[in-house]
């Protein structure tokens, strides 16, 4: 089959590359490098540098493909607080451009990597698609207001559509910027250089952390599963783990002497998050194989820039 993935240097977006390349498939990769890295792409995957607002860029890169994995998105949470326009314009317009452009050259099937951030705090556990969504950053808005143009530009133009709503993923190769990096890889390097891990509130709040892998699996059983058109999906472990357990986690698989400190005047976000499967069990044939604790030392194991 042939593919465009937008975003496709990012973390998720090259691992879904580089997989679907090692299949035998065609893939066409766009990414403006923001954020992304171009040296995490096979050779395989055909790699152009663009914005996905560009649509006669878009345009070209259509021809011919089969499915469209639409990841290009701006994802910092606190980014999103100071720059909410650059938000809205990047994962807001940029879908809507990509799906004109599917429209004008004829491409059928879109797959969407939403966010579980969308949910925003609930108070039931484990979370279901059906839950209205209560987002609490511009982030997360940008990604509702995502999955709704898709949805319904989708109906209009004929376009199967399907968004999945990702949890926490993690996983080799994930970055670590300066300002507000992923949790998971910043504990391991500040672990591994025996430094502070700093708990926002008591550490108490709860994250579904799902390796990269498993999330891969979920994509790739979207390109053409039946049944999908319209749906939005969750991809998480099913497993909720406190900020704490994961402190525990990385510091029991790393030999290093991290100091840990809780800062009560920070908030911890979201008291809870953790997602329900049943619907990706029954559409996608979806079952997490990845632990926690598995997902750790394979991250460690994979990741060149760890070493023990």
């Amino acid at each position: 089959m042939n593919f465009l993935i937008t975003g496709a240097a990012g973390f998720l977006g090259s691992a879904l590359a580089n997989h679907l390349s090692r299949q035998g498939h065609q893939v066409r990769g766009l990414d403006d490098l923001s954020t992304g890295d171009k040296d995490a792409l096979s050779p395989d995957v055909n790699f152009t540098r663009g914005d996905v607002n560009d649509r006669p860029k878009l345009w070209t890169l259509l021809q011919d493909v089969d499915v469209v994995y639409h990841l290009a998105a701006r994802v910092s949470v606190p980014e999103s607080v100071l720059y909410p326009r650059e938000y809205n314009a990047v994962n807001v317009g940029g879908t809507v451009s990509l799906m004109e452009a599917m429209r004008d050259v004829g491409v059928r099937r879109v797959v969407m990597a939403s966010s579980g951030a969308v949910y925003g705090d609930m108070a039931e556990q484990p979370i279901v698609e059906k839950t209205p969504p209560n987002p609490r950053s511009p982030y997360a808005v940008s990604k509702l207001a995502a999955e709704h143009y898709i949805r319904t530009i989708g109906a209009l133009w004929g376009i199967d559509t399907v968004s999945l709503r990702i949890f926490n993923a993690y996983g080799p190769g994930q970055p670590i910027p300066v300002s507000h990096p992923p949790v998971v890889p910043h504990f391991i390097k500040q672990t591994l250089r025996n430094g502070t891990l700093v708990v926002h509130n008591n550490g108490k709040q709860t994250r579904d952390y799902v390796y990269v892998d498993d999330v891969i699996t979920a994509m790739t059983a979207a390109t053409t599963a039946p049944g999908l058109d319209g749906l939005v999906i969750n991809v998480g472990s099913g497993e909720e783990n406190s900020i704490r357990d994961l402190v525990n986690a990385v510091t029991k698989i790393i030999p290093g002497k991290a100091e840990v400190i809780y800062n009560p005047r920070v908030s911890g976000g979201v008291s809870q998050m953790c997602a329900d499967l049943t619907l990706a069990k029954k559409k996608l044939s979806y079952k997490p194989s990845v632990s926690l604790e598995e997902g750790l030392k394979l991250t460690l194991g994979k990741d060149k820039r760890f070493s023990v």
